[in-house]
């Protein structure tokens, strides 16, 4: 995709507007990576990236130098229809993508996909087999979703089929997936007691969860340490993002300022987690380029939180 003709992200800092826009803010940035690079885990033990969703307008190589300034480990970047890399391209663009990421000494901590099956149509195999061979340790699958005009615990049994094969493949090729608990009326996942039940019947080696605090907030509200703590024995990634509330809708924004519970952070400071903590900053858009360096920002400032909430005491 990146090393083809594509006008949209290929000239975006060349000769865009986007580009001018961005390169005020890009210059004094790369300019302080050597001095941010060794600081990204703040003497930390986890391995911090960010979903790269916002930034997929920039080209991997732009992207990767823009990441590991900010003092990142590695990133979130999708894999899917509409993602920074498109299922028919793969094969060829995957790889050009780490290749630009290990530049930079930048790993794909988490590749994010629309995978919850083995089958053609989602490219499960080319996918996950050109994944493994290029080092991506974990991929985020696709949701499954209920039909709420059926009995929802019996459609437990219809997804079970379905990841006991992913998880076959999965473990076959040497890549984990994670599932993560998404808010909503019709996530498998969004109550935390399923998605428990159902990853029983397998190791945590096997398959995982991505538990994202600002989903379990939504749909848990004070009930999130109940939903940790059912999940706990299978947890490999956690999502930082925050929700908040404006007459009775439900909104995003900057981490700290929302309506999760710092407690979180110091239950997780406390544990004995090491795994990848993903930022998520999607509250701001991702359609339109111009609005990258407000991204970047907003980025910047978030992880600074993210990273405050996590120092010990």
């Amino acid at each position: 995709m990146h090393d083809s003709p594509v006008p949209s992200r290929r000239r975006f800092l060349k000769g865009s507007t986007a580009g001018l826009a961005l390169a005020p803010f890009l210059s004094p940035l790369l300019s302080r990576a050597a001095e941010t690079a060794t600081a990204g885990k703040g003497g930390l033990p986890y391995e911090f990236c960010t979903f790269t969703k916002p930034l997929q307008h920039l080209t991997y190589a732009e992207m990767a130098e823009t990441i590991a300034a900010m003092g990142f480990d590695g990133i979130e970047g999708a894999v899917r229809p509409g993602g920074h890399v498109i299922p028919e391209t793969v094969a060829d663009e995957l790889p050009k993508l780490v290749e630009a990421l290990e530049a930079k000494s930048l790993k794909f901590t988490v590749m994010t996909t629309s995978i919850n099956e083995v089958s053609d149509e989602q490219a499960t195999e080319k996918i996950l087999r050109t994944a493994a061979a290029h080092g991506v340790k974990r991929f985020r699958m696709g949701y499954y979703k209920y039909d709420l005009k059926k009995p929802v615990r019996a459609q437990l049994d219809e997804f079970r089929p379905k990841l006991k094969d992913l998880v076959a493949l999965s473990t076959e090729l040497g890549i984990k997936p994670i599932y993560q608990n998404h808010s909503g009326k019709d996530f498998f996942g969004g109550p935390i007691w399923d998605l428990a039940e159902v990853l029983e019947e397998y190791s945590p080696d096997q398959v995982g969860v991505a538990f994202d605090i600002g989903h379990a907030t939504v749909e848990g509200a004070k009930a999130w340490p109940l939903n940790f703590a059912a999940i706990r024995p299978h947890l490999d990634t956690v999502y930082v993002k925050e929700p908040s509330w404006q007459d009775n809708k439900l909104g995003w924004g900057p981490v700290g300022e929302g309506a999760v519970d710092k407690g979180f952070f110091k239950l997780l400071r406390e544990s004995d987690f090491t795994g990848p903590v993903s930022l998520h900053v999607e509250y701001l858009g991702h359609n339109d380029p111009a609005i990258i360096p407000t991204v970047l920002e907003a980025i910047k400032k978030d992880f600074a939180t993210l990273k405050s909430l996590l120092l010990p005491a």
